[in-house]
């Protein structure tokens, strides 16, 4: 088996319900950027030393690729998919959000992005979601039948924000911490500075 098909070579592709379409299709374009947004998740994980973290956006993932089930499928075959994302994974969404500010509160200024990789990363798949929400509202408005997914989109932005910011803040302390220490090593048992 290859991984190329030649298939597509004339511009078009095959969705899962079986059209052909043209490969800048709304429904292509959009579940295009569902896949980008999903990399940006992995990269995220990846970069995390936070388990609770890892833990939450692999749940995310796995939602994404149920979401482009969904996008790459139009009419009749969509409604038989074994899983749809819907208000129920939106609610989760909601109740991370909720745990997430209990413990870091929300920031009361613009974030400046870049105080840990993991934190950027985050950004970075925040930003993706936003334009993921204005190509699904847009798909939306032309074919209809995703409301659950523009609502769970616009839960996911503000959730992944939360989860960039808890990120953030740790890698603040973290560095606090790190200089706290440094500092405390550079003085002797009895206060004096050490020598070098």
């Amino acid at each position: 088996m290859s991984i190329y098909t030649r298939r597509g070579d004339t511009g078009q592709t095959t969705l899962l319900s079986g059209e052909l379409v043209d490969k800048d299709d709304a429904r292509v374009q959009t579940y295009g950027a569902v896949d980008e947004l999903q990399a940006h998740l992995g990269m995220a994980i990846a970069l995390t030393r936070s388990a609770r973290v890892r833990s939450l956006l692999q749940a995310v993932e796995e939602d994404l690729v149920s979401v482009c089930a969904e996008l790459a499928s139009s009419g009749e075959p969509a409604t038989r998919l074994s899983r749809r994302v819907g208000r129920d994974d939106a609610a989760r969404l909601e109740r991370s959000i909720d745990e997430l500010t209990a413990s870091y509160r929300l920031p009361h200024r613009f974030v400046r992005v870049g105080a840990s990789p993991d934190s950027a990363a985050a950004h970075v798949a925040r930003a993706v979601s936003r334009r993921c929400e204005r190509l699904i509202v847009a798909l939306n408005k032309r074919a209809g039948g995703l409301d659950d997914l523009a609502v769970y989109f616009n839960r996911l932005s503000d959730f992944l924000f939360v989860v960039a910011w808890s990120l953030e803040v740790d890698a603040v302390l973290d560095e606090i911490v790190s200089q706290t220490i440094e500092r405390a090593g550079a003085h002797g048992t009895n206060g004096e500075v050490a020598r070098r």
